[in-house]
């Protein structure tokens, strides 16, 4: 009896452990702990603080999409069809607002965290494994995006530039933009030791931001130029909610949400990976 016993309990009970050692390290599916804490502490910091990504996309909408929208008049947008400079200006500047809040958070905030709390060291000796911790932060970096791009489409919206009830979507379609560059921004801030290596975000963002067809369209750069633009990820992002914000969809629709898909999966291998690296030795 006892050996039949064994025989039904020991593979079962070395299926158990092997899957323990397999996947417990890594994800205690406890990843809402990670958030509620970052809520906790959010509370405690200035709202300004918060907002202060939202308004810079706002002003350039009022700036150039009122003041000098007049003098460019209408543009080509998705599709061919003819639209306001503001119109078209106005969903690139929301892609860049759900970037910028995405990257803030999963940054400069993680980066503090990282060396100077040790917060992360502190959270993966309890039953957290790298994979909470990873969409734990991520989660807290996609309620800034979500916070912006809802606040940045009722601008829109008073502005007069939703004329179509598919413009309701570019409010996940940002959250989906938001969530690629929050995924990798957590694992490529991991590499980062000081201060000086933190300023390579902002000397890539800003290209991205200047020259991934926001303010003008991509056909006035040289054709290998243009591939660079293409390859860069928030040119999707751009794209994407152009398209959305005018209900004109195209095959290449599905290129730009794919394009993030790949881009989130591998931004939280990463994440996982390197926290794992640095923390579980």
């Amino acid at each position: 009896m006892s050996t039949l016993a064994e025989g039904q309990t020991g593979p079962h009970s070395a299926t158990d452990a092997a899957r323990e050692r397999t996947f417990g390290p890594l994800y205690s599916r406890n990843a809402l702990a990670v958030v509620a804490r970052g809520r906790m502490a959010a509370k405690s910091s200035t709202w300004l603080i918060l907002v202060s990504g939202f308004f810079e996309p706002v002003l350039y909408l009022i700036s150039m999409g009122v003041g000098l929208g007049p003098i460019v008049g209408t543009v080509a947008g998705p599709g061919g069809q003819e639209i306001s400079y503001a119109a078209y200006i106005a969903p690139a500047l929301l892609a860049v607002s759900a970037m910028n809040g995405a990257v803030y958070d999963s940054t400069w905030n993680v980066f503090f965290k990282m060396n100077f709390a040790n917060l992360y060291q502190g959270m993966l000796y309890t039953s957290l494994g790298p994979l909470d911790v990873a969409i734990g932060e991520i989660f807290l970096a996609l309620l800034r995006g979500l916070l912006y791009a809802t606040g940045f489409t009722a601008v829109m919206a008073v502005m007069g530039l939703i004329t179509t009830p598919w413009a309701i979507l570019v409010i996940p379609a940002s959250v989906l933009i938001a969530f690629g560059f929050a995924s990798f921004g957590m694992g490529i801030t991991s590499f980062m030791k000081t201060f000086q290596q933190m300023d390579w975000i902002n000397f890539f963002m800003l290209p991205m931001f200047l020259f991934s067809a926001t303010f003008y369209p991509i056909t006035v750069y040289p054709q290998y130029i243009q591939w660079l633009i293409q390859a860069m990820p928030l040119w999707h992002g751009v794209e994407l909610l152009r398209q959305i914000s005018i209900g004109s969809f195209s095959p290449a629709t599905a290129v730009h949400i794919g394009y993030y898909l790949v881009m989130i999966a591998l931004g939280i291998t990463l994440t996982t990976g390197r926290l794992r690296k640095l923390f579980l030795k």
